[in-house]
C-alpha cells in the first residue's frame, strides 16, 4: 500500500511514502511496550508538563503546520490554522483538568463499607484516523490515552502522510519519551496483525461505517475495545420562532465548513413551511457567493474537496438522488478545472424512497426538508440510520431543550451550528458509533477502572 499526498488544488502528487516493514512495525511495538511499562512508575504529573509544552510546540509551528494540511487534503488556510490551534487546545484540556479526573473515587456498599475506583492504563490503543481534520482526530485520542499512560500507535489515512509524519517530529519536539506516540505507514492486513498483539487493548477509529464493521470485527475476535465515530447525517431544524437570518447564515457555514468534508457538518435542514421559501433564498445566496480557488489564498472561501475519488462519489449521489425524484434548487457540481473542486448544490424533495434518503453526502450539497409542525421535524430528524449531532434553531430555550431530548442523536447544538470542544463529549449512537472522544470521558475510554474494595 502506497501512501501517495496529492494536492487538492493542483492534482499534482506532492509526496510518496512507503507502508511500514515488519521491523518497523516490531519496534513500534516494542517501544509502545516499554513506554507502557515506564509509564506505570511515572508521575501523572510529569505527563501533564508534556502536554502543555506539546500545546506550545504545535502553536510555535502552526503556519508549517497548517500550510502542510493545506496542501495534503485542501483545507483553507484558516481553517487549518483554526485547526492546529484546536488540537493544542485539546493537549491544554487535558493537561489542565486529566489530572483531576484521574483521581481515585470513593464508593460504598453493604451500607458502610468502603471502596475506591482507581485508573489505570490498559496498554496500547491504535488510532486510526481519517484525512478530513489530521491534527484533532489525532489529538483527541493521544492526548487522553498519553496523560492515562496508554502508548499510541497511529495508523493515518494515505491522503495525510505528510502530516502524519509531522506529527510524530511535533511530538519528538516536546520530548516525550520514545515510544508515547508512534506513526506507521500500515496496510489493512497490517492492521489485522497488530490488533491480534497482546497488548494492543484499545483501537479508536474515525472513518466510514464499512470501516467500523470491518475494525469491530477484527477487534471483537480478539476482545479488543474500540470506539468508533462513523460519520452522520446531521439534522438543521429550524422551527418558526427562530431567527431567520442567522439560522441560514449559520446553516451555510455548518454545510461548507471544510468543503462539506465534517462528520457534524448540518447535511438535512429540517424547516417548517412558514420560514421555507425565505429560508432557502437566504442559503441559495450564501452558497451561490462562496469563492472557489487556492486554498493558500485569504480570498477564496471554498476549498477543492480532499480527493478526486471523494469528487466522483459525491457527483455520483447528486445524479443518484435527482434520478430518483429529488429536485435541484440551486446547481452546481464538479468543477471542469485542475484540482478536486465542487461547485455547492442544494436540493429538495429527497424522499425516503429515494435511495440516497439517508446516504451522508461528504462535501458541499445541502438538503432542504420541508415538514408542517415541529412533531414532524422531529420525527424527520430521527428517521435516519445516523446519529451523531445536530442543531435547533428557535427563540424558545426551553422548547428547545425538551426537542433536543427527544432527538437521536449524540450531541445537539442549540441556535449554533454542531461543533467539537474538548470540554464536551463527542460521538454518536445508531451507525454513527459509539464511544465518547475529549471531555474527562475519552479518558476512562481505554483505561482499567479498577475498584478496590475494603
Amino acid at each position: 500500500m502506497i501512501y501517495k499526498v496529492t494536492n487538492p488544488y493542483t492534482g499534482r502528487v506532492e509526496a510518496i511514502f512507503p507502508e511500514a516493514t515488519p521491523v518497523e512495525i516490531v519496534d513500534a511495538y516494542r517501544n509502545a511496550q516499554k513506554y507502557y511499562n515506564f509509564a506505570q512508575q511515572q508521575q501523572v504529573a510529569e505527563r501533564v508538563e508534556k502536554l502543555h509544552l506539546l500545546a506550545q510546540v504545535f502553536r510555535d509551528n502552526a503556519t508549517n503546520l497548517a500550510r502542510l494540511e493545506t496542501v495534503n487534503m485542501g483545507k483553507l488556510y484558516t481553517e487549518a490554522l483554526g485547526e492546529v490551534n484546536a488540537a493544542a487546545n485539546i493537549a491544554e484540556y487535558y493537561a489542565e483538568n486529566g489530572a483531576q479526573a484521574l483521581q481515585d473515587k470513593n464508593y460504598t456498599y453493604k451500607g458502610n463499607q468502603n471502596a475506591i475506583l482507581h485508573y489505570e492504563a490498559t496498554g496500547i490503543v491504535l488510532a486510526i484516523e481519517p484525512w478530513n481534520f489530521p491534527y484533532t482526530q489525532v489529538m483527541r485520542v493521544f492526548a487522553p490515552n498519553y496523560l492515562l499512560g496508554n502508548a499510541v500507535i497511529l495508523k493515518h489515512a494515505p491522503s495525510v502522510a505528510g502530516c502524519a509524519r509531522e506529527l510524530e517530529m511535533i511530538v519528538k519536539q516536546a520530548t516525550i519519551k520514545k515510544g508515547a506516540f508512534k506513526n506507521l505507514f500500515l496496510n489493512e492486513d497490517q492492521v489485522g496483525e497488530l490488533i491480534k498483539q497482546p497488548l494492543v487493548q484499545g483501537v479508536a477509529l474515525t472513518g466510514s461505517v464499512t470501516a467500523g464493521k470491518i475494525v469491530a470485527g477484527k477487534t471483537s475476535a480478539n476482545l479488543v475495545k474500540t470506539t468508533l465515530e462513523l460519520g452522520g447525517n446531521d439534522a438543521f431544524i429550524v422551527l418558526p420562532d427562530a431567527d431567520l437570518k442567522k439560522a441560514a447564515a449559520d446553516a451555510v457555514t455548518a454545510r461548507l465548513r471544510n468543503a462539506g468534508q465534517a462528520c457534524n457538518g448540518a447535511k438535512r435542514y429540517i424547516v417548517t413551511k412558514e420560514q421555507a421559501a425565505e429560508f432557502i433564498e437566504l442559503v441559495k445566496k450564501g452558497f451561490e457567493n462562496q469563492i472557489l480557488g487556492d486554498p493558500l489564498e485569504k480570498q477564496t472561501t471554498l476549498a477543492p474537496l480532499a480527493t478526486r475519488e471523494q469528487q466522483l462519489r459525491l457527483q455520483k449521489q447528486v445524479e443518484m438522488a435527482i434520478a430518483h425524484g429529488a429536485k435541484i434548487l440551486l446547481d452546481g457540481g464538479i468543477e471542469k478545472r485542475a484540482g478536486f473542486f465542487f461547485k455547492p448544490i442544494l436540493i429538495t424533495d429527497l424522499t425516503p424512497d429515494n435511495p440516497m434518503f439517508d446516504e451522508e453526502f461528504f462535501g458541499p450539497v445541502g438538503q432542504v426538508h420541508i415538514v408542517e409542525d415541529i412533531e414532524a421535524a422531529i420525527r424527520l430528524a430521527n428517521q435516519s440510520q445516523y446519529g451523531l449531532a445536530g442543531s435547533i434553531y428557535t427563540n424558545d430555550t426551553s422548547q428547545a431543550i425538551t426537542i433536543a431530548k427527544q432527538l437521536e442523536t449524540g450531541q445537539v447544538f442549540i441556535n449554533q451550528p454542531a461543533g467539537g470542544y474538548p470540554e464536551l463529549p463527542f460521538g454518536g449512537v445508531k451507525n454513527s458509533g459509539y464511544g465518547r472522544e475529549m471531555s474527562e470521558l475519552a479518558l476512562y475510554e481505554f483505561a482499567n477502572q479498577k475498584i478496590i474494595a475494603l
